[in-house]
């Protein structure tokens, strides 16, 4: 995937191409961010930039051939090298995975570090990716040290992670680090519109998707449908009781499809919290008459005769969560989030959450 390919992040994109053009990329960098934003898809982008064979370079294009403005390099995503790097064959890009364990061993190290110390055997560039580099052992880091401090002039090491401070600190101090955001719901949506999604489908599942790609394709419309009638009930039923008893009643319904145990219960709750988060979201935007299309609720709504949207009813019930309190409760959302992410208990959670909105 070359990068005028890439949903968002354009200026992480611009910046990587810029670099790659002129030369002064890292030998050694940490993308991090939320997981399912495609953080390992610009990585294999900056892959495709170091090593494809017909290189599009801004200025050397006509403007009447591209659909959009040219970054300052791009790979032409068509050459046998950007083929063979997207379909992961190519020998000079390297992708480091967890093995079954769901861990990278030192062996798995040892091999990288080996290859790498070698000439690239056909690109200008070795680049290998380490996906999920925060589930790397202790000893494979140490043994990634020594490279990531001398790196070898051909190569490129990129680490790839949605928890960045699991990396040791002596890693971390060596990688300049790449902090990419959550997409933006509107191109959430065009991506599941673009894999066939309906439209309606394709916001309510970006509406709930906390700007990660992944998320939205995990799961059905009926589900993140279903999961934004609990987020109501939940967020209706707190602003209406100030009795913290009668509050916790509501941790019904936000643990409702829970109890198998494990990371599933822990999924299921993360799926209700964002719905809760997005329509927390969409009260304030509702209350400034801020522009309704960066809202995925909002921007679905019905339309007056003067083609302005109309006030959805759903988030009037909601408009305890306007201003300071709506803050808070986002937060604390945000929070809750976090806990789950490390493995706190559902219940706990779920407790917490609705005493503090």
């Amino acid at each position: 995937m070359p990068f005028r390919d890439v949903v968002g992040h354009r200026r992480l994109v611009a910046l990587l191409a810029r670099a790659v053009h002129r030369e002064s990329l890292p030998p050694s960098l940490i993308l991090s961010g939320p997981s399912g934003i495609g953080k390992r898809l610009v990585a294999t982008a900056t892959a495709q930039a170091l090593n494809c064979t017909a290189l599009l370079v801004a200025g050397s294009v006509p403007a009447s051939a591209l659909s959009e403005p040219l970054l300052e390099l791009d790979a032409c995503g068509m050459c046998a090298a950007c083929a063979r790097i997207a379909r992961g064959v190519h020998p000079d890009v390297i992708l480091v995975e967890p093995g079954d364990g769901g861990s990278i061993r030192i062996d798995q190290v040892r091999d990288i570090v080996d290859r790498a110390a070698y000439r690239p055997f056909e690109g200008r560039r070795r680049a290998v990716i380490i996906d999920e580099a925060d589930v790397l052992m202790p000893a494979a880091q140490n043994a990634l040290l020594r490279t990531l401090e001398e790196p070898p002039s051909a190569s490129v090491f990129m680490l790839v992670t949605s928890r960045p401070d699991m990396l040791l600190a002596t890693v971390q101090s060596r990688c300049p680090r790449l902090r990419f955001r959550p997409l933006g719901a509107d191109d959430v949506a065009a991506v599941l519109m673009r894999r066939g999604r309906r439209d309606d489908e394709a916001r309510a599942a970006a509406a709930t998707a906390d700007g990660s790609i992944a998320l939205a394709l995990e799961g059905s419309a009926g589900e993140f449908v279903e999961a934004r009638d609990v987020a109501i009930r939940v967020l209706a039923h707190a602003a209406s009781n100030d009795d913290p008893r009668r509050r916790l009643e509501g941790a019904g319904d936000l643990l409702a499809k829970t109890g198998g145990g494990g990371a599933g219960d822990r999924d299921q709750l993360a799926t209700h919290l964002r719905a809760m988060a997005s329509l927390v979201r969409d009260v304030e935007l509702l209350s400034t008459s801020a522009d309704r299309r960066h809202s995925t609720r909002l921007g679905a709504a019905p339309t007056s005769s003067r083609g302005q949207a109309l006030a959805i009813p759903e988030l009037e019930r909601l408009s305890a969560y306007r201003g300071e309190r709506g803050i808070r409760a986002f937060t604390a959302i945000d929070q809750a989030l976090v806990a789950l992410d490390r493995n706190a208990g559902v219940k706990i959670v779920a407790d917490w959450v609705l005493l503090q909105l």
